[in-house]
């Protein structure tokens, strides 16, 4: 288990609450998946967490919960606040740890414009991007890979395009969220052989992200660096 340490945040009520066993929030990950967002974005906030590992095949975390215990659902991430409640869906994760600390800007406040391009971003990575590798990890043929990855290239070229004005992130010149959570879906290209060479933009933006402190720190933590 890795700790974290700086600043802590509020939790809050959810429909799904464990009891109280810690005063420090978890984070309940898998090495490179979907949770390396919320990884990503604590380190970004200087939150203090506590990570645990999940074997989603067998359902067990590192120190032998049955993870379905925590989260029924059964994938990553799962967070559980200072207050026992779980956080589950890493979109709705990665909005609410950002709006606990608004000052470091990593999403547009609420109702604006600007947050519904974020949720936007979001969105169309969770089930259009994310759900096109879903191939690449099951048991799928040959012949359904390579639709898989003609159906990643054409989101990845969305992507594209939205940095085309020039922009370094995608609300603009300020990571925010949505940066995190692309960052890691697009960069599943490189252990699925997806050649993105075609998006220039799109390389660029990666290797600029991944230079971030935060970014380094997690994928560190995950031994993943």
């Amino acid at each position: 288990m890795v700790t974290t340490s700086h600043t802590s945040l509020v939790g809050a009520h959810s429909p799904q609450t464990l009891k109280r066993t810690e005063s420090t929030m978890k984070l309940f990950y898998k090495p490179g998946a979907c949770s390396l967002a919320s990884h990503i974005t604590l380190h970004e906030l200087g939150a203090t967490f506590d990570l645990e590992r999940v074997n989603t095949d067998e359902q067990t975390t590192e120190s032998g919960t049955d993870y379905r215990t925590i989260n029924a659902k059964g994938y990553v991430p799962a967070l559980r606040l200072d207050s026992g409640d779980i956080l589950t869906e890493g979109a709705a994760i990665l909005q609410y740890i950002a709006d606990q600390n608004p000052a470091a800007k990593l999403a547009p406040a609420a109702g604006t414009l600007a947050r519904a391009h974020l949720q936007s971003h979001l969105n169309y990575v969770a089930s259009e991007l994310h759900k096109a590798f879903s191939p690449f990890f099951a048991n799928s043929t040959d012949a359904e890979k390579e639709a898989a990855e003609k159906n990643v290239k054409r989101r990845i070229a969305h992507f594209e395009e939205v940095l085309s004005d020039g922009r370094d992130f995608l609300l603009g010149d300020t990571f925010s969220v949505a940066d995190a959570y692309f960052f890691v879906v697009a960069s599943w290209s490189r252990p699925t052989g997806i050649d993105l060479s075609a998006f220039p933009r799109i390389g660029a933006y990666l290797e600029r992200v991944a230079k971030r402190p935060a970014v380094q720190k997690a994928l560190a933590a995950e031994g993943l660096s």
